[in-house]
């Protein structure tokens, strides 16, 4: 095995719901080590302009060639959105960078062509265009309609899921004309996954709620497989870094990641 092939994964978000995609990663590819950074000092970044989230995005970027990551995975829609070509430019000769946008449009192209497909997200990321450029570039005759649902991440994040108040939240949203009629549901945010169970009961199997993390995770480990870096011992120990510390992320990592995790703070600039 080669050297490179035991290098860690660099995998980053605006704070703990990347921990959802780095759940996944790790599910499928148990002998690879993770080094997750959480920007918690700067988040949500949902709400930032894209010239702030390009900024946070290529200084943790550079951090996770330091610790000599062979792939960062952006695993936040609305960095993906903003800063994936500008990380790229950045830090790709040195690993490759992967999005958790791209494979999911991947995957709608080889299922509904010509369907309607939906997406919820936060408002950079739907406000950005990004999936409703990329699905038309396709030109699979797809019809696509994007809804910010920028209540759902605090809602999250407070606990206020899998209650009569998520149903409630969620049920409004979910009756917008955008997202009627719909085949398909993008979970366009990294936190949503953690509610994919509340809005499959709500389409009633009509449409399929697309979880990216799990597509996104397959999508890193065929690229890891297709060029032999795929790691086939035991892994050394993930790590979770934060930009800033309190207890409450702690405590969350553990509703995210599905385990307890030791966090690290680790400032962006001191």
């Amino acid at each position: 095995m080669s050297k490179k092939a035991a290098a860690p994964i660099g995998i980053f978000d605006s704070g703990i719901g990347g921990l959802t995609v780095a759940k996944a990663v790790k599910n499928l590819m148990p002998m690879e080590q993770i080094i997750y950074f959480g920007d918690t000092a700067h988040l949500p970044y949902g709400d930032k302009s894209t010239a702030a989230i390009q900024a946070y995005s290529v200084k943790i970027a550079h951090l996770l060639l330091q610790e000599k990551c062979k792939l960062i995975l952006i695993a936040c829609n609305s960095a993906s959105a903003a800063a994936y070509e500008l990380v790229k430019a950045y830090v790709g000769s040195q690993a490759k960078v992967l999005n958790v946008i791209d494979p999911v449009v991947d995957y709608i192209r080889e299922t509904y062509g010509d369907q309607r497909v939906g997406l919820i997200g936060t408002k950079q990321t739907v406000h950005s265009g990004v999936y409703q450029r990329k699905i038309a570039e396709l030109n699979e005759g797809i019809t696509f309609s994007a809804l910010a649902t920028p209540l759902l991440v605090p809602m999250i994040e407070e606990g206020f899921y899998k209650s009569d108040i998520s149903q409630t939240i969620i049920g409004n949203y979910l009756n917008k004309p955008e997202l009627k009629h719909l085949k398909a549901l993008i979970l366009g945010c990294t936190h949503y996954p953690l509610i994919k169970h509340e809005i499959e009961e709500l389409y009633k199997g009509k449409a399929e709620v697309i979880d990216s993390s799990e597509i996104v995770a397959k999508a890193t480990k065929a690229y890891l497989e297709f060029n032999n870096l795929l790691h086939q011992e035991t892994p050394k120990k993930d790590r979770f870094l934060v930009s800033d510390y309190t207890m409450s992320f702690e405590h969350a990592t553990q509703i995210f990641f599905g385990q307890e995790v030791e966090l690290e703070k680790f400032p962006l600039w001191e």
